[in-house]
């Protein structure tokens, strides 16, 4: 997840930016000390994922930066006092932090999030179709336009007829959420929608795309549950 912290603390903020740094799955987007910037710096960047939030902030207070956000990111609320708790939580922030926050509960609030992430992606996998984050913009994907899926470190890329679609995600949590009746995994890296395969060979599988063909190795361990998932027919 790509964040932003806002907090015009020096000392909390440097604190934020090691907690993140260490921790996997999070990326230090913006690092800022007053609210006029961070509100500039997401009309400039639409991939903001999270926000680190502070309260008690000069020229303007963290409640009414979230009351300029139309439609925001996840917001975790680290703040010095916990009198606006009850206030913060109409805005469903994800998480309250109370200062100094250590790194077991800053674990425990960014855990939340990508709970919540992957609940809404869940959601969005349960149906015929799913929506890939492009750059800025959202794009809409049928189950039987994805031909593979592949992982690239923290990463899986959705390889369609015309187009590649990297977000961040394990390569197991999407073989979960992916329907079984349509995908199978072959290998550790790689699932293939069964729909899209053209040959199996002894140790791949033949993948037919818009001007040419993909080949993808099936691992050993893989091999006989892709046999019984294809409609396969034999003397």
């Amino acid at each position: 997840m790509n964040c932003m912290i806002l907090d015009d603390d020096d000392l909390s903020r440097r604190i934020i930016e090691e907690f993140i740094t260490k921790t996997e799955g999070l990326e230090l987007s913006h690092s800022c000390a007053d609210p006029v910037t961070g509100i500039n710096e997401l009309k400039r960047d639409d991939n903001v994922d999270l926000i680190f939030l502070d309260i008690e902030m000069p020229e303007m207070t963290g409640i009414d930066f979230l009351d300029t956000l139309i439609n925001p990111p996840q917001v975790i609320i680290f703040s010095s006092k916990g009198k606006y708790a009850v206030e913060s939580y109409n805005y469903d922030v994800t998480d309250y932090l109370l200062k100094p926050v250590d790194y077991k509960r800053f674990l425990q609030a960014t855990d939340k999030a990508q709970k919540r992430v992957e609940e809404k992606f869940k959601d969005e996998l349960g149906q015929k179709e799913i929506f890939i984050k492009k750059n800025s913009t959202l794009v809409r994907l049928k189950y039987e336009e994805i031909l593979w899926i592949e992982a690239l470190e923290n990463y899986v890329i959705f390889n369609t007829f015309k187009d590649k679609y990297t977000i961040h995600f394990t390569m197991k949590a999407i073989e979960q959420k992916l329907p079984s009746n349509k995908f199978t995994r072959v290998h550790r890296s790689y699932i293939v929608n069964t729909g899209s395969i053209e040959i199996i060979e002894d140790n791949s599988v033949i993948i037919k795309t818009e001007d040419s063909t993909k080949s993808i190795p099936i691992g050993k361990s893989y091999k006989e549950k892709l046999m019984k998932d294809i409609n396969l027919i034999v003397k």
